[in-house]
């Protein structure tokens, strides 16, 4: 038998965890993929509706999900719309760490931060409302993968 790559990954996120500092911290060091979603506002897209607010992403470990999470809870990262939305409700995280898709996924991570966007963009219409890309770049990226993602997580 060979020993071959699966054809099909299912994604299933975290407990999430509410956005504050004391949750942020156990993830510094870690590389992947992070989302940040609200706890009762529901964004109407121009397909259906959804809580996440934003993907993100950190390449290495010195810049880790730990560190951008908090850049983003302090304001630093400049992304008005999470400051905005922490003002008015809980926010909340989970986060996807990037070794554990390494067998699956040989790309980039910011290949595979495309690759969610972009699967985020055909089943809800738009990006998520603070991710402030242009998306030229993505959206002219084709990337082949087999991701079945649980986006009713933000349901």
């Amino acid at each position: 038998m060979i020993n071959e790559k699966p054809t099909e990954l299912k994604i299933f996120f975290d407990q999430p965890k509410t956005f504050e500092l004391q949750n942020i911290k156990p993830l510094m060091g870690l590389a992947g993929l992070y989302f940040i979603f609200s706890e009762k506002t529901s964004i109407q897209y121009p397909i259906l509706k959804s809580r996440l607010l934003y993907i993100g992403m950190s390449e290495k470990k010195t810049n880790s999900i730990g560190s951008r999470l908090t850049g983003h809870f302090d304001g630093k990262s400049k992304n008005l719309g999470l400051v905005n939305y922490r003002k008015r409700e809980q926010l909340f995280f989970t986060h996807i760490n990037f070794e554990m898709l390494r067998n699956f996924w040989s790309h980039r991570i910011e290949d595979l931060e495309s690759y969610f966007i972009l699967d985020f963009v055909e089943k809800y219409g738009v990006y998520p409302i603070c991710n402030n890309k242009s998306g030229y770049e993505i959206l002219n990226k084709k990337l082949k993968a087999n991701f079945i993602i649980d986006w009713q997580y933000f349901d």
